[in-house]
């Protein structure tokens, strides 16, 4: 069996319990808006309940990883089962495309034939709704920054208080003024807001499995920045890619001068990384730039 040692896993579980919370809450939202849109026939609260969706997807994603992550790696698997989160975010963000685009549908249709809304249901429902994602917001506020899943549950949250807040203004809209044209108009902002974050958790998705540079990640900088290493002649062969959207791995070459300490440059090195860059799983080869290919000596370092 091999043994990987990742520290972001035990960042995870720390958010675990706040999770849970909110995954039942969410849940149980997501029925009550489902109910109460057909009930009402609002479709401001079908679309309000359809992105509740996404956020029981990000939800659900986070504590599949916090799960998957505890499973170790083998020589089957050498990453263990990773890669399992980012195929079930790309699933779901196509799924939730396609819930988007059934969304404009039914405005559109309604914005040329309005349909008649029970304003008071709905007004009370979105109101429950307002209420139940500022506590799950409340939750995951404090566990935000311990990792790039929770970050994204928390955002989908507060999309989806702002997708309640919306559906609240067209039921006091609709009761007001008999405007029903607020509802598809409210549902078509709902659906922008669906699109766009699952848009981004699809493109996100494939860019980790055709196994991209991270954005945040600069290959000219880190190339500098290793070329300028004492002792180092050249740097190639750079390859900087994610395992998972939270676990960035790097590997090269670094050809030094002759009669350099390959030992010192290697620390140098493996410190820098992970220190400036934030890239803790390194495999760094050194190479002596010598004339006779057979006399060179080759040292790796594996760092993870």
């Amino acid at each position: 069996m091999l043994k990987h040692h990742h520290t972001q896993h035990s960042n995870k579980q720390d958010g675990k319990k706040p999770l849970i919370f909110a995954l039942v809450i969410t849940a149980s939202l997501f029925v009550i808006e489902l109910i109460g849109g057909f009930y009402a026939n609002s479709l401001a609260l079908l679309a309000d309940a359809a992105h509740m969706l996404t956020d029981l997807a990000a939800l659900g994603l986070s504590l599949f990883a916090l799960k998957i992550s505890t499973r170790p790696a083998t020589h089957a698997k050498t990453f263990g089962y990773l890669r399992a989160e980012i195929l079930a975010a790309l699933g779901n963000g196509i799924f939730l495309i396609l819930i988007a685009i059934y969304i404009f549908y039914e405005s559109y249709q309604r914005f040329w034939t309005p349909e008649e809304v029970k304003s008071l249901p709905m007004l009370v429902v979105a109101a429950t709704g307002l209420l139940a994602n500022i506590v799950t917001a409340g939750l995951l506020y404090r566990s935000r920054h311990e990792n790039l899943n929770l970050r994204g549950a928390f955002l989908h949250v507060l999309g989806d208080t702002l997708g309640s807040l919306g559906a609240i203004i067209a039921g006091v809209l609709i009761m007001a003024r008999r405007w029903y044209l607020a509802d598809p108009i409210v549902s078509a902002i709902v659906g922008l807001l669906i699109l766009y974050s699952s848009w981004q958790l699809v493109a996100e998705s494939v860019e980790v499995l055709l196994e991209g540079t991270p954005r945040h990640v600069n290959i000219s900088s880190i190339l500098t920045d290793l070329g300028e290493l004492n002792g180092v002649a050249s740097v190639h062969d750079l390859h900087v890619w994610s395992i998972t959207s939270e676990m960035i791995a790097m590997s090269c070459h670094l050809v030094l001068k002759p009669s350099e300490d390959a030992a010192l440059v290697l620390a140098h090195s493996s410190r820098l990384m992970q220190e400036k860059y934030g890239i803790g799983h390194t495999t760094i080869q050194i190479e002596f730039g010598n004339k006779n290919p057979g006399d060179n000596v080759v040292w790796t370092q594996l760092n993870g």
